[in-house]
């Protein structure tokens, strides 16, 4: 029966949160001494936006295992807490240096989220100035970091440049978690709409969705599917990509 909760969590925590959070939280009811168990019922909770449960919830389970894995989402769990200093503290821990590239990542995404909960837009940029920003992996980290670096360049009116990343962000997208395809589209003024040839011509400042899919498709972009907080900052995503 855990099982069975367990298999509804995955499959509904992208398009219905709350439904899964209740069956996380009936999967905990019978084996909440089971460290997996607790850890799910934290993530569903994360994206149901019941951060305080979440962190309660993914501290039990790094107790009972004594994994890292789920720092970044416990420090953005205190951003969603109005806790941003709480976030950087976390993000300051010994116990970071213990995560894969991907929740180091998701790390320095939030701690960039936390700068500009108070109001330190300037020094978020500056935070998200890393190397990895040019790495040639095909991995989902690659685009987050892009994408929150280019969000944080907007934030403070560097708008070419934040052009600019959206769109490394998108070519790196594979797997379409963030918006950077949208986001690239509203800097550019640019409509989409589905246009079928029996409609007669197209106003000159409209794209056909038809048109458009081709040139994402050249550049390796997907729609987004990713559930994220706010600010392009936020694990999502996560490391929350495949989270369960």
């Amino acid at each position: 029966m855990v099982g069975r909760h367990l298999v509804m969590v995955q499959r509904l925590l992208p398009d219905d949160p709350e439904l899964a959070y209740r069956h996380a939280r009936a999967a905990e009811h019978k084996a909440s001494r089971v460290a997996i168990v607790r850890e799910v019922t934290g993530l569903a909770a994360y994206y149901a936006g019941q951060f305080a449960e979440a962190l309660a919830e993914l501290r039990t389970a790094r107790r009972m295992t004594g994994s890292p894995d789920a720092l970044p989402i416990m420090a953005d769990c205190e951003r969603g807490l109005g806790r941003p200093e709480r976030a950087l503290a976390l993000a300051a821990s010994a116990d970071v240096a213990s995560l894969d590239k991907a929740g180091q990542v998701e790390m320095l995404i939030v701690s960039a989220g936390a700068r500009r909960d108070l109001g330190q837009d300037e020094a978020a940029v500056v935070s998200l100035q890393v190397p990895d920003l040019k790495a040639r992996a095909h991995e989902p980290w690659v685009a987050r970091l892009r994408y929150a670096y280019a969000d944080a360049l907007e934030s403070i009116g560097r708008v070419e440049e934040a052009r600019d990343w959206f769109g490394r962000a998108a070519r790196a997208d594979v797997d379409g978690s963030t918006d950077a395809i949208d986001r690239l589209a509203d800097l550019d003024g640019t409509v989409f709409v589905d246009v079928d040839e029996e409609d007669g011509p197209v106003p000159e400042n409209v794209e056909s969705a038809q048109a458009t899919e081709g040139e994402a498709a050249a550049a390796g972009a997907a729609r987004p599917a990713h559930v994220e907080r706010t600010d392009g900052g936020g694990t999502d995503g996560g490391g929350t990509d495949g989270v369960v």
